[in-house]
């Protein structure tokens, strides 16, 4: 087996006593105390994430913005500096490479973009083949990111950093300092949650930890590991790649069409993804909930009433905030409405299920 890399926290994580795993190449906590614990107090106070492993690839000069365009599906025109997209890389055959967060740092000229940690050396060979003449730049082992989701965190992230930070838009960041060191606080997440990620140089990385667990203890702050993000996004019904999405999934069958622009111009992979979604969508990913007994999980088959085998779970779990069986899954086009009963095997039994209205659960009427 190779040897697992550490982010700049791992110190940190075990000190705490968590429970450590290989995570895509990476010594990551999958748990502190519980996952429904963990889970619930994101939920009602604030998490702590260490997502150092995430990668952040640089794009700079008069051909960043050109490169962009090409490279992937949303507009890139379309952002002003201080302002982050959510986006897709896709390859000639309208498959998701990766998605992907772009963060406009300077218009026209400079980009940050946060690809997933396992996708981190592909997403770069991608980038590197495929660019119009962009300065690229892999600066993923020079970064940190902490994630801070919650109800609280903009009261909490105000004692670190200026109080402007509370003013902070969705999917808009701000440069402040810590410590002497410049770093992008950015109101994205991967919860639900009102939140933000911070991206700090590695020297700060644990002094800005222990500062928010410090600073955070008034408001309920825990650490969270791995096992309740998938659980808090899964809630959500945010696609996790290689589950939701992968190189051959379309985007317009994962429900990610509202990122696709193709009155932008040409991109990789725009004529396969429209003519592949002109042509007739053949599945669609809903969300569901167990009616029966049971945890789904990924890969378990889905069925009909008269048992015809109609698709599959992408993912799926217990859900700490509804206390039942919920899921995603890609089922055949004519089962994904909403109420319709469906099942699914659960280690040879057939449990009830119902196509569910997604997110599962809304933060901001909780």
């Amino acid at each position: 087996m190779s040897e697992v890399k550490k982010t700049p926290l791992a110190g940190e994580h075990e000190a705490a006593g968590a429970r450590m795993v290989d995570f895509a190449g990476w010594y990551l906590p999958i748990q502190y105390t519980n996952l429904k614990d963990e889970h619930l107090n994101v939920r009602s106070n604030i998490g702590l994430f260490d997502v150092s492993h995430m990668g952040e690839v640089f794009f700079r000069g008069e051909n960043a913005l050109k490169s962009l365009q090409y490279m992937t599906t949303n507009d890139v025109s379309k952002l002003q500096e201080g302002k982050a997209q959510y986006s897709l890389i896709l390859n000639e055959e309208g498959g998701v490479v990766d998605d992907i967060i772009i963060y406009c740092l300077k218009e026209n000229q400079e980009y940050m973009v946060c690809v997933n940690a396992a996708n981190s050396d592909k997403d770069f060979a991608w980038f590197e083949k495929h660019n119009q003449g962009a300065e690229l730049k892999n600066e993923s082992a020079d970064w940190s990111q902490i994630a801070v989701q919650g109800k609280k965190s903009p009261e909490l992230l105000a004692k670190i950093f200026s109080a402007t930070v509370k003013d902070v838009a969705s999917f808009s960041f701000a440069t402040e300092n810590f410590d002497g060191e410049e770093c992008i606080v950015a109101r994205t997440g991967y919860t639900g949650e009102d939140g933000y990620e911070i991206f700090c140089p590695n020297a700060v990385a644990v002094k800005l930890w222990r500062e928010l667990l410090n600073k955070g203890a008034d408001f309920g702050v825990m650490p969270i590991g791995l096992g309740a993000r998938d659980t808090l996004r899964t809630e959500m019904k945010y696609s996790l790649y290689g589950h939701e999405i992968t190189d051959e999934t379309n985007p317009f069958e994962a429900a990610l069409g509202w990122v696709v622009k193709p009155a932008k111009g040409d991109f990789i992979g725009k004529d396969a993804a429209v003519n592949y979604k002109e042509s007739g969508l053949k599945r669609k990913l809903i969300g569901f909930s167990i009616e029966d007994r049971g945890i789904p999980r990924d890969g378990y088959k889905v069925f009909s009433a008269d048992g015809q085998e109609i698709g599959y779970v992408t993912s799926g779990t217990q859900s700490p905030s509804l206390a039942k069986g919920i899921g995603i899954a890609y089922v055949s086009l004519g089962f994904e409405k909403i109420g319709q009963e469906i099942f699914v095997d659960i280690r040879g039994r057939k449990a009830k299920a119902v196509v569910t209205k997604t997110p599962f659960v809304d933060p901001k009427g909780a």
